[in-house]
């Protein structure tokens, strides 16, 4: 935290500017995290539509809460990229970028002449980042995909829900978020390079790739043992008991991970007989008859509240918790003291409630919070005055040629 008095410390991305020509949620999500560090992100988006992501509902006088949630620190510029003068001029604000980041499908960048190749003829320092469900190389690369498929392709739909169910989807989308912070981690690690050497580089992320680098156990199963991950429902695959476990009026967690942990559960469950039952003596054992095993903890914590049962546990030393919904988890008084959720004031929806940022900093917060999520186009007049057309005349025949596009000129940016 700064020290009362005290100037706020420069962000760690304070003069980095970025071209954003993402929508929906992987590459927005990256470049909102980039905002939070201080870049200047300015997001191109379409004449009349912008981002898909701007239709998801609900509304607050007309602008979506859902587009809010990944949009914040931005400015808006509106160019249609298919009339001459648009691409030229966002060519222009491409050159004036340190990063450009694109979600289009491959080689359509390219066809547009806002390609890495095309750009870095002028510009060799340029970093660049397409994002793609399956990346810019492989028999799949022209495929279009959105999370949902990639969580199918990944594997990731055929380890997840109960056994014995249909195939589920994560409950967030996964793949996107994972294909975003990742990234972010190869953004920031290009441009530390970029910063020794003066070299810029393409970096190519995939939505596949993405999520399948976190599937790490699962993976040390299927190479070291040849066992392909299974639906567990909220069970670990190498550890038990390890799970969620019915209450008398809901669920609760409960993760004993060690023998010094598998002793505290049974004795804080009053049920220290377990420890000499020939079925749960050793780790191994204890996955093999996992089925028993919940039905055996279960006779007991169905006979009390998940809130007894997590005070209990929390003073024997078992690392234990609820199972919320999500408004409870959003209420929780632990999320509302690490500030998980923040206010800030929207020209259009008033006051907009918004996640906060998960790290915390010791010398100062990112600047998270200072600039709400934008209009369509809120600052497109405001972007093409730094690039030079400071002519009232020549900002207006744009605007009405459609080339640029601002939702609400009557509003200063």
């Amino acid at each position: 935290m700064d020290r009362p008095g005290s100037p706020p410390a420069p962000l760690p991305l304070e003069g980095f500017r970025v071209l954003d020509f993402t929508r929906f949620l992987a590459g927005p999500y990256c470049t909102m995290v980039l905002a939070d560090l201080g870049a200047d992100v300015i997001k191109l988006e379409q004449p009349g539509s912008g981002d898909d992501s701007r239709l998801y509902g609900p509304f607050i006088n007309g602008e979506s809460y859902s587009f809010a949630q990944v949009n914040r620190g931005k400015r808006s510029v509106c160019l249609d990229l298919k009339d001459p003068r648009g691409a030229v001029l966002a060519m222009r604000i491409a050159l004036r970028a340190d990063l450009v980041i694109e979600s289009f499908r491959p080689g359509v960048a390219r066809r547009l002449g806002l390609g890495y190749d095309e750009l870095k003829a002028d510009r060799p320092d340029l970093l660049y980042c397409s994002i793609s469900g399956y990346g810019q190389t492989g028999p799949y690369k022209d495929r279009p995909g959105f999370d949902i498929m990639a969580q199918g392709i990944s594997g990731l739909m055929r380890m997840t829900g109960h056994p014995d169910g249909r195939p589920a989807k994560a409950g967030i989308a996964v793949n996107d978020l994972a294909a975003g912070m990742t990234a972010v981690q190869a953004v920031l690690a290009a441009q530390l390079l970029r910063q020794r050497t003066g070299e810029g580089q393409y970096i190519d992320i995939s939505l596949v790739d993405a999520l399948l680098a976190w599937t790490v156990w699962e993976a040390g199963a299927l190479f070291g043992a040849g066992t392909v991950a299974t639906p567990t429902g909220t069970r670990h695959r190498l550890s038990a008991p390890y799970q969620a476990y019915r209450t008398k009026d809901g669920f609760i967690t409960i993760g004993a991970g060690s023998e010094r942990l598998w002793r505290r559960t049974t004795e804080a469950l009053g049920v220290p007989g377990l420890l000499d039952d020939p079925r749960f003596a050793t780790p191994a054992l204890r996955i093999a008859h996992v089925d028993e095993l919940e039905a055996e903890i279960e006779l007991v914590t169905a006979t009390r509240t998940t809130r007894e049962w997590a005070g209990v546990l929390e003073a024997a030393g078992v690392p234990a918790g609820p199972v919320l919904s999500y408004d409870e988890a959003l209420a929780d008084p632990q999320v509302e003291a690490r500030e998980m959720i923040r206010e800030m004031e929207h020209p259009l929806m008033g006051r907009i409630r918004t996640l906060g940022q998960p790290a915390k900093y010791s010398v100062s917060a990112p600047g998270a919070y200072h600039r709400p999520p934008p209009w369509l186009g809120q600052h497109t007049a405001q972007v093409l005055t730094e690039l030079g057309l400071a002519d009232a005349a020549e900002l207006a025949d744009l605007a009405r040629a459609g080339v640029s596009y601002d939702a609400h000129p009557e509003r200063k940016p």
